[in-house]
């Protein structure tokens, strides 16, 4: 029985990572498609790394394969790489002249400002730390 609970705990974490994947996908596409703003080329690349999610973990879930892991965990953390980047551009800690959006939409073009820290950026970047975190316990946890 106590395997049966350790492995419905499992599927609980990944059921969590999905959510918050499928909520940031979800999101990133409301932003885009119904508030008309247009994402810029970071915005791009951390969709890259975010929309596969929803599928992998989606797949991890139906039957519970905590193997699924290595292929979300790599994904994540490449697109928090790409959002923490985004992040440090958009605070104004990296020069303009290293920005890879001077073409097009800016980098750090200001959308939306919730309670005075929670930008489009920032949001990536806590939904992929969120992911990481859940990811991580899940591997850490000894179910079978």
């Amino acid at each position: 029985m106590d395997q049966v609970k350790q492995k419905g705990r499992g599927w609980n974490i990944l059921f969590c990572c999905w959510l918050v994947a499928s909520a940031s996908a979800t999101g990133s596409l409301f932003f885009s498609y119904v508030m008309d703003f247009a994402p810029c080329v970071l915005c791009w690349y951390q969709r890259i790394f975010l929309f596969p999610l929803v599928i992998i973990l989606a797949v991890g879930l139906f039957p519970f394969d905590r193997g699924v892991v290595k292929y979300a965990l790599p994904l994540a953390i490449t697109g928090w790489l790409t959002a923490a980047y985004h992040n440090l551009l958009y605070a104004g800690i990296i020069p303009e002249g290293m920005q890879p959006c001077s073409k097009g939409v800016s980098c750090t073009e200001e959308y939306i400002d919730l309670f005075g820290f929670l930008s489009i950026p920032m949001l990536s970047l806590l939904s992929f730390t969120v992911i990481i975190i859940l990811l991580t316990i899940l591997t850490r946890r000894r179910i079978k």
